[in-house]
């Protein structure tokens, strides 16, 4: 898709050239090559870029259980190394 991009705006380049005048061959490579061609790239990669930020709030989701699992095993064992409180040896 890139190479097609490169070529628009090379095609669109000769053409600007070949304007009367400098300002009249800015605005037609600004307005009928890179402005359409931005635009197009953008609308064309906007599925990437909603699957990259599907798969880091996957990744920030498993990375967030993985640590609350990791926080109830260390308070487990925390609760393990702990002696009895003097009700629990009344009884």
């Amino acid at each position: 898709m890139y190479i097609v991009a490169i070529a628009w705006l090379f095609i669109t380049l000769m053409m600007a050239i070949t304007e009367k005048s400098a300002v009249a061959g800015v605005l037609t490579f600004v307005f009928y090559g890179l402005a359409p061609c931005a635009l197009l790239l953008w609308l064309m990669g906007t599925p990437h870029r909603r699957r990259s930020r599907a798969k880091a709030a996957t990744a920030a989701a498993a990375a967030a259980a993985q640590a609350s699992v990791g926080h109830e095993q260390a308070e487990q064992a925390d609760r393990a190394d702990t002696k009895p409180d003097q009700q629990d040896l009344k009884q």
